[in-house]
C-alpha cells in the first residue's frame, strides 16, 4: 500500500482524460458540436483537469463555487472543498446566447487549432472581474499579468463537467519531462520515497534554487524538481530553454537517487500567495508531501511581500491540505562565509558590490533572483560565477545571443534586496 500523501480531497486521482476507443468516439462527437474558443490559460487548466492534477474537480466552476473560491477558499458544490484559485471558462456573449443549458460543446484551442475536449453546460453566468482580481491577486492593476488575463476574459462563464481528449503538444515537445500525477507517484513509489519536497520552478535554476533543493533533501526522502512548461509573460525564458538549463544543473550537481525532474502544463497566474496554495494543491496530487516556499513565491513586481506566500499557509483552515510548506528564508552567496547562506545563518549584513564586468568589489551578500539573472543576460552583462553554474550560463547566453528583439526585464525591490518586508 502506498505511503504517499493522498490526492487532494479524494482517496484516488480523478483524471478526466479519455483513453483508447472512448477518446476517439468523443473526438468524433466533438466535431459535430458548437466550438467554444479557449484562451491559453483555459486550455492549460483543461489539461490539468485531464491528467488529474486538479483532482477532484470535474470541470469548470459554476457561480457558487467561483464566489466561494474567491471569498473563503471553499467550493459549496464540492462540500466545502478547499480550493484557492478559480478554474473557469469564458465565452463571448453572442456565442453563449446560442448555447442552451444541458447542451454539449466542443472546447477549441485557438493556438493549436484543435479540439481539446467537450463540456456539458450546466450553468451560464457573468462575474465581477475586478472583484475576482482583488480577491485573487490583491490588486486590479491592469499592469499585473494575471489581472490582464482576467480583465481580458469575454463576458459569460460556462460551467459543467468536461471530458478531455488531448494534452496538446506537451507530451511530445517535453518528452521525458512532462508528467501526469500518476506517473510521478509511480516513480516516487519505485524509489521507496514517502516524503517528497516539490521545488517549483518557472526560471532557469540558479544557485539559490539548488541550495533550497539540497536543504529539502536533508529532511525528505527526495526532491521533485517540478518546472512549469506552460505559458509565461513576455521577457520570461521559454520553457524549452529552461528545461535544458535546469537539466544541465541537476544532472551534474545532484545525486541521481535523490532527485526526479518533472514538468507540468499550467500557465502562470503570478498570483503570489494564492498561487502558492494552488501549487500546494496540485503538488499533493502529484504525490508530494512538502512544497518548498521561498522568497516571493509565484510573485511578480512589488504586488506582494517577499514572504506573503509563506504567511498564507498559516491563514488557511486547519486540515485544508495534507501537504506542508517548507518555508525557506532569503538565500544568497556570502563572500565572507565563502558559501551559500540565508538570513537565518549568515551574520554578515553588507551587500556585495559587483562591477559592470561581473567582478566582485567588496561586501558580503550577493542576492540571487531569477529576475536579476534574466536582466543581466538580456543586457549582455557578465554574470558573477557565484550566481549560477557555468553550464547554465552557457545555455542562457546562447539563447539571449540568438534573440533578434530584446525584451526589457524590469527589476523590483524583492529581486535586488532593496525591499525587505
Amino acid at each position: 500500500m502506498s505511503k504517499l500523501v493522498l490526492p487532494h480531497g479524494s482517496r484516488e486521482l480523478r483524471p478526466l482524460l479519455l483513453e483508447g476507443p472512448q477518446r476517439e468516439e468523443e473526438r468524433r462527437k466533438a466535431e459535430r458540436l458548437k466550438r467554444v474558443p479557449m484562451t491559453t490559460r483555459e486550455t492549460s487548466d483543461l489539461i490539468m483537469l485531464g491528467i488529474g492534477a486538479f483532482t477532484p474537480l470535474e470541470g469548470f466552476m459554476g457561480r457558487d463555487d467561483w464566489r466561494g473560491c474567491c471569498e473563503t477558499y471553499s467550493l459549496p458544490g464540492k462540500k466545502g472543498l478547499f480550493w484557492p484559485i478559480p478554474v473557469t471558462l469564458s465565452a463571448a456573449d453572442d456565442l453563449a446566447g446560442t448555447i442552451a443549458v444541458g447542451e454539449e460543446v466542443a472546447l477549441w484551442d485557438v493556438e493549436t487549432e484543435s479540439i481539446m475536449g467537450t463540456l456539458k453546460v450546466e450553468e451560464k453566468y457573468s462575474i465581477d472581474k475586478e472583484y475576482e482580481c482583488k480577491q485573487i491577486f490583491r490588486t486590479a492593476d491592469p499592469a499585473h499579468p494575471g489581472v490582464q488575463k482576467v480583465l481580458g476574459q469575454v463576458p459569460v462563464n460556462l460551467a459543467g463537467p468536461v471530458k478531455v481528449i488531448s494534452e496538446s503538444y506537451y507530451p511530445e515537445m517535453f518528452k521525458g519531462i512532462y508528467q501526469r500525477p500518476a506517473e510521478s507517484r509511480r516513480l516516487f513509489e519505485e524509489r521507496g520515497w514517502n516524503t517528497v519536497a516539490a521545488l517549483q520552478l518557472r526560471n532557469p535554476m540558479h544557485n539559490s534554487h539548488a541550495y533550497l533543493a539540497w536543504i529539502a533533501i536533508e529532511v525528505c526522502d527526495g526532491v521533485y524538481v517540478h518546472q512549469l512548461v506552460g505559458k509565461l509573460k513576455p521577457g520570461d525564458i521559454p520553457a524549452e530553454v529552461r528545461v535544458k538549463a535546469i537539466d544541465a544543473l541537476v544532472s551534474k550537481y545532484f545525486r541521481r537517487d535523490r532527485v526526479i525532474q518533472g514538468g507540468y502544463p499550467m500557465e502562470m497566474r503570478y498570483a503570489g500567495p494564492r498561487e502558492a496554495l494552488l501549487h500546494a494543491v496540485f503538488r499533493q496530487n502529484y504525490g508530494c508531501s512538502h512544497l518548498i516556499v521561498g522568497r516571493d513565491h509565484a510573485g511578480v513586481g512589488n504586488y506582494y511581500g517577499p514572504f506573503d506566500s509563506q504567511k498564507i499557509f498559516q491563514e488557511i483552515p486547519e486540515g485544508a491540505l495534507q501537504l506542508r510548506p517548507l518555508c525557506m528564508d532569503w538565500t544568497f552567496y556570502c563572500y565572507e562565509c565563502g558559501s551559500m547562506a540565508s538570513m537565518k545563518t549568515c551574520p554578515h549584513e553588507s551587500k556585495a558590490v559587483i562591477d559592470e564586468n561581473g567582478k566582485y568589489q567588496g561586501g558580503a551578500r550577493l542576492l540571487l533572483s531569477g529576475t536579476l539573472l534574466r536582466k543581466l543576460m538580456s543586457e549582455g552583462k557578465p554574470v558573477p560565477p557565484e550566481y549560477s553554474r557555468p553550464e547554465v550560463i552557457a545555455i542562457l547566453k546562447e539563447y539571449y545571443d540568438g534573440l533578434e528583439e530584446k525584451v526589457e526585464v524590469k527589476l523590483h525591490g524583492f529581486a535586488t534586496g532593496e525591499a525587505k518586508s
